[in-house]
């Protein structure tokens, strides 16, 4: 049970870093952009159905994208439940 927990700690952490990092300007020979793909492998067969299911926010011209906050509010759900 305390490995499932470690884990679902280690992917909330994952998908918190994938957030910042997408708001980081980087090029893509830069190392920065190698972990930001890596964590996109990661996180992205998570998200993409919740994209789908859940439509983006829009306000005004810009589109908000609220697929890893409802995957980081269903891991601590599970996590409470579990750990």
């Amino acid at each position: 049970m305390r490995i499932v927990c470690s884990l679902l700690l280690i992917y909330q952490l994952v998908v918190i870093a994938r957030i910042i990092l997408e708001y980081i300007p980087v090029s893509y020979d830069h190392p920065l952009a190698r972990v930001r793909s890596a964590f996109r492998a990661v996180t992205e067969p998570v998200l993409a159905p919740l994209r789908r299911l859940i439509p983006t926010v829009r306000m005004g011209s810009v589109g908000l994208d609220l697929s890893p906050l409802i995957l980081l509010v269903g891991i601590n759900l599970i996590a409470a439940a579990i750990c």
